[in-house]
Formats: structure tokens, sequence, C-alpha cells
């Protein structure tokens, strides 16, 4: 942890990418890591927080993105879609947590959703021996059975299953709560603490006139019927479908691929309020779903016996002036709209048989639950999961069961625990409007998807993923919040150097002439930093000392190797085509390769102590922009250059000649030449006179 962690955290304020996931994933890094090319250093920062990642990285409702600050500006990194690419490229396991397994406890969690997975896969580091008992064959809960195969495959899940499962953490399927399975009983057996981790399994409908007989399904059966069984309809029905949420979108796209001739989706929300994510309906559209907004179920129309149709009513409001759900219509506008099933999607519920006798249940069958200790009635039972919070997404089942799993540790521990003293992180603040206006415009890469016409054909994933570069492009394009620069205020001189080259206006001077670096609003492009004549900035994490602090090894070992030959550095930008495998694997006997974090952050006296050292020359090599890349950073070749020009009129003055340091660029289309272009200076170099400092 650096020094700044250390202050970070003190101070509790996050990147709002962190602050806003459910898990606080450390969103930036890991894109850093992306955007670098350094793709296990991804997947293991994503496993730190997260133990759903494959699941995560195809499914998650991506709250970081919702707060991104680059919302300011254009639009937020595709932040779902680079984490399955750092899963789908990288093979890192979490490593062994040292803890002794069994030493703290033995537990029992009733639940193999994403709560339960990861209340078991946190308390399995812990030290604690954890069974995950689960009533269907295979664990993974509501995404497991409910999410269609074209947004979730089987093997996905199973990814992150099995190396749940090698933390220690046993499964037990087939094993159901009030059939074969009793809290009594696990609490005799020595489970010194049960996590009661169900979800919400039965659907709401409608009592509505047609509603009895055949015709009428329910969304969880309807799905979970498709994904299991191989659902498809007879013949080829129109198939109306009852609800605006994101179960709804499945069931409707689901319809699609099992043959119904249209699928109409009934809703009372207008197309703005419809509280499905807004790509899951553009995709349903995309697809030919039909979209009737704005009205309400008022009877199923039945001609002997048979569904013929929905009549409809007009939904002028969903909420009242408190924002709750009280739907009022206009019961003069009515319509009909044909159809021959209806399957109802407007939410899920409990299911309190099983829990009878379990724990105390209240009036309307819902578990008797203390949210800040996560305890049930019963002593040494906890709840967690969309059972005790309502519906959500799964990382938020995931935030719910890491909370469980503390209480669980304290329990153990003999200590009190309470939710609420919790500290959650503060959001760093928005990009001051002058800031963002200078930030460089990148449009962000859509996800490649499969062509509609094809995708409604079958229930293979629907997502293809990124590609290397455009994953390192998208990476990219994050704005590394809170990495940038800072003030050291013992050494600054106020000399303004900053404030005259920062491209951003990030510095500012004070009413008494000094000078404040806004540390919250810098762009880390990195300009002061070598520029400083006082070097009293320094950036908030150490990308640059890390850099800096490989020239030294890399050319020691370059002089031990070279047998005569010029001893060439190479210094490259860490992003766009330097990114790629071609870079960051390539060797050559003569040559030492340190990647940067933008060339524009290289200082001169970088460069000097490799010439100290006795380096024969040096090429750097930068970023051209092309179709496929846009640096994000204000004239980083152009201060490269310049610095570059300084060092060799020094060499000069030292009798050194002047063309030891060179500038190169590169684009993506031309990363095939990057062995060629160093070859070339090596040559160049061999013209020169052997470094008398070495």
């Amino acid at each position: 942890m650096t020094q700044h962690d250390i202050q970070e955290s003190a101070e509790n304020i996050l990147p709002p990418c962190q602050a806003a996931c459910p898990l606080h994933q450390d969103v930036r890094d890991y894109l850093l890591a992306i955007a670098t090319g350094n793709f296990d250093r991804a997947l293991a920062l994503i496993k730190e927080t997260n133990p759903l990642p494959s699941i995560c990285g195809t499914i998650c409702a991506h709250h970081c993105e919702d707060e991104c600050r680059r919302h300011d500006v254009d639009q937020p990194p595709s932040i779902r879609g680079l984490k399955r690419f750092a899963v789908e490229n990288s093979a890192v396991k979490v490593p062994p947590s040292g803890v002794a397994p069994g030493s703290a406890g033995k537990i029992a969690i009733i639940g193999g959703g994403p709560s339960g997975l990861t209340a078991a896969y946190d308390l399995a580091r812990q030290g604690c021996a954890v069974t995950v008992f689960d009533r269907e064959p295979s664990m993974g809960g509501a995404v497991r059975h409910y999410i269609p195969f074209y947004r979730l495959p089987d093997e996905v899940i199973e990814q992150d299953i099995n190396e749940i499962a090698e933390q220690g953490v046993e499964f037990k399927t087939g094993m159901e709560l009030g059939r074969n399975l009793s809290v009594e009983q696990l609490q005799k057996e020595g489970y010194q603490a049960v996590l009661i981790a169900l979800g919400l399994p039965v659907s709401h409908g409608l009592n509505i006139p047609g509603l009895e007989g055949e015709g009428v399904l329910y969304a969880l059966s309807f799905l979970k019927d498709v994904k299991r069984n191989n659902f498809s309809f007879e013949g080829s029905p129109t198939v109306i479908v009852v609800g605006g949420g994101n179960v709804a979108m499945d069931v409707a796209r689901s319809a699609v691929r099992c043959g119904a001739a249209k699928v109409k989706v009934v809703c009372l929300e207008s197309a703005g309020e419809m509280p499905a994510f807004p790509w899951e309906i553009e995709e349903a559209r995309e697809e030919g779903v039909e979209f009737n907004n704005s009205w309400g179920p008022q009877a199923i129309i039945r001609e002997n016996g048979k569904i013929s149709g929905l009549e409809l009513i007009e939904c002028k409001s969903v909420f009242d002036d408190t924002g709750r759900f009280n739907p009022t219509y206009n019961t003069e506008s009515k319509k009909f709209i044909s159809g021959d099933l209806v399957i109802f999607s407007i939410g899920q519920g409990g299911d309190p048989e099983p829990l009878k006798g379990q724990v105390d249940l209240d009036e309307r069958g819902r578990v008797v639950f203390d949210h800040r200790t996560m305890s049930t009635s019963r002593p040494g039972v906890f709840a967690c999961g969309e059972m005790v919070t309502g519906p959500g997404t799964a990382v938020q089942s995931m935030q719910n069961g890491r909370v469980a799993a503390q209480a669980i540790l304290a329990y153990l521990r003999g200590e009190a625990f309470d939710r609420e003293a919790l500290e959650e992180p503060t959001p760093l603040e928005k990009l001051n409007p002058t800031v963002a206006e200078k930030i460089t415009r990148v449009e962000r890469h859509p996800i490649p998807m499969m062509d509609p016409a094809e995708r409604v054909k079958h229930f293979k994933q629907a997502e293809y993923g990124f590609d290397t570069i455009a994953a390192i492009n998208e990476a990219r394009r994050c704005l590394t919040c809170l990495a940038g620069a800072e003030r050291i205020e013992e050494l600054c001189v106020n000399c303004l150097t900053c404030v005259r080259v920062c491209p951003y206006d990030v510095p500012v001077i004070n009413e008494d002439g000094t000078v404040s670096i806004r540390s919250e609003q810098c762009q880390a492009c990195g300009l002061c930093l070598s520029i400083c004549p006082a070097y009293a900035i320094e950036f908030l994490t150490p990308l640059v000392e890390e850099a800096a602090a490989a020239i030294e090894p890399a050319v020691t070992e370059l002089l031990k190797k070279v047998n005569g030959a010029p001893a060439v550095l190479a210094i490259t930008c860490g992003y766009g085509p330097f990114a790629l495998p071609e870079v960051t694997g390539f060797k050559a006997d003569n040559l030492a390769l340190v990647r940067y974090p933008c060339v524009g952050k290289i200082d001169t006296l970088h460069l000097l102590k490799a010439v100290e050292m006795g380096v024969d020359g040096i090429i750097v090599v930068g970023c051209k922009e092309d179709e496929q890349a846009v640096c994000p950073h204000k004239d980083a070749a152009g201060w490269i250059k310049k610095r570059i020009s300084h060092v060799n009129a020094l060499l000069e003055e030292m009798g050194l000649g002047d063309t030891r340091l060179a500038y190169r660029e590169l684009t993506f289309s031309e990363i095939d030449k990057f062995g060629p272009v160093l070859e070339e200076a090596a040559e160049q170099f061999k013209e020169l006179t052997p470094s008398p400092l070495r």
C-alpha cells in the first residue's frame, strides 16, 4: 500500500466508480492495467474484491458506469465489458489467504446464489469451514436458472463456482430447506452459524378477469423451463408479456427465440419510466419486440376458453407525488391487443413455506430480520440476499452477502456487529465544467454483438466481447481519477510554471499568490511533473516512480549481455499499440525496454541517468494517432521532443555527440515495425563512439 493509499483510505474518498460499485472494486487500477497490457494484473485486482468475476463481467448492471466522471465529458468506459475481457485473457488464480482452513469455525449457508456464494468465499478466506446447501442440482441461484443462455452461458458460471470450491468451500446440492434440510439439524451437526441466503423464486401475477385457464404463464417458471428443459412453443403463437423490468425483457427475448410469431410487451410505465435497463430494452426492440407503454391489463379475453388477447386501459401516471407506486388510469381510454399466450413478469416474491418452523416470520410471511446485525430470531442464524433486501442486481446481492459474512465473523469472535457502523466511502466530486470541456472527447467502443437477425435464431451468447485493441483503447478512456498531480508544499516556490503548462487549467493561483493544484480535477497527463524546476510535484499514485525506477535494473542487465554491440535503451509509451503483446513481450540482446505511462511523463533526469550508466543510445517511441487510437493527453509528443533535444544538446557539450537520443512514433497498424525501428536505431548508434561512461 502506498502512502497515498493510506491517506486515501483515511479520508475514505474514492473515485466515483469505485464508490458506486457495491463491492468497491478498484476500477481505476484494473482499467489502467488493461490499458497498459497487463491483463494478469487486471484480473488479480478484480479478484481481490470480487469472487464472481466471470458472472459480473458478463451480466453485471455496472453501477460503476452510472457514476463515472467521464459522464461529464462524453460517455463512461465500458467497465463491465472490460472486466469480461480481463477474465477471458488471463488465468490468474486467487492466491491462498494464508489462514488455516477451519480455524475460524464451521458455517452452513443455505442458498447458492450470488449472495450466498460471496459470503461463502469471504468466510472461507477467513478460515471458516463452509458448506453451501442448495435445492437445485447446481449452484448459481437466480443467475444460473433464470438468466437466459444468450446473456449468461453455464460455462461462465462454472468458472466462478470452481474457483470458490478451490478456496475450500463444499457444495451440497439437492438439499431443500423444509424438506430434507433444517436449521435445527445443521446446528446439531456442529455448524456454529447458519446463513439463510434464499432469493425470490415466486413470480407475481394479476387477479384480473380471464386469468383462470390455459395460456397463462409466469416469468420465472417460464425462464427456467426454457433454460433447463429446452422449452419451445407449439405452433407460432403471439405472446403478450406483462411487465417492464429486466426480467420482462428476458422473458420477451426468450419468447422470440422459443418460436413466437410476435412478442408484445405491455407495461404501465412510459418508455422513459421503464425499470428495465436501457440496453435491455434496445436489444429487445432490435429483436422485433413490440412495446405498449402506458397501458395496464384490465382483462384477459378468451374465446371458447382460449386466449384471444388482452384488454388494456390507459395508465395516466405510475407514481404519486411522493414517488410511491400508485397508478392512475384513464377509464375512457381502452384498447385490445391480440395474443395467444400471456406471461406475467411484474415482480417476484419469497416463498415462506421452506422457512416455517426454521425462523420467525411476520404476518406477511417474511423473515423477521434485523438488518443492522443481519440476524434472524434464532440465535446463530443469519440472513442475506433478496429474501431480506427485495429485488436488486446480482452485485448488490453479493455486497449483502459480504456484510452477512462480516456479521458471522463478528459472532464467532464474540464481538458486537452493527452494519450501520460500517463506513461507506465518499465519492470524489464531479469534474469542474471548465476542466471537462478541455478533455479530449473519445468515442466509446461498443461491445460487439451478434446481428439481431442471427441471434434470435438460438440461445448462443449474443455478445462477442472486446478484442485486444478495442479493450486497450476503451480502458484508456478512463480518466484515472485521483491518480494525478499533487503539490509538495515545502518544496514549491510558486514559480507558476505548472499554471502555465497545464492544458486543463488544474493549478490555480490563490489570492495570496500561492499555487494550489486541484488534485481532484487533475487528468494525470504529467506535463507539470517533469517541468517543475523545484521538483515540487508528485503523482498521487506511483505510476511515474515505478517506470523511472525500472530504468536502472533494466540497463544493468543490458550492460551484462551486449558483448560489444551498442547498448540501447528503448523507452516507449505504455498505452495504445505499446500495450500489445508484441511490445510487452519484446526482447533483444542489445536492448533494454522500459514503458512509461505516456512519454510526456519522461523527465530529463531519467534520460540522463541512463546515459550516466553507460548506454550508447536511447530511443523513445511514442504513440501516433490514427483512426484506431486517440491520445487523451495534450502535446505529449511535443514535450518529449523538447526534452530529447535538450539532453542531446547537453551531451554535445560533454563531447558525447548530439545524436544519442532519438524519437519515433508508431500507430497500431505500424506496430509490426517496432522491432525494425529499434534495429534501425541500434544501427545508427553503431556509428557513435561507445559510451565512455560505461
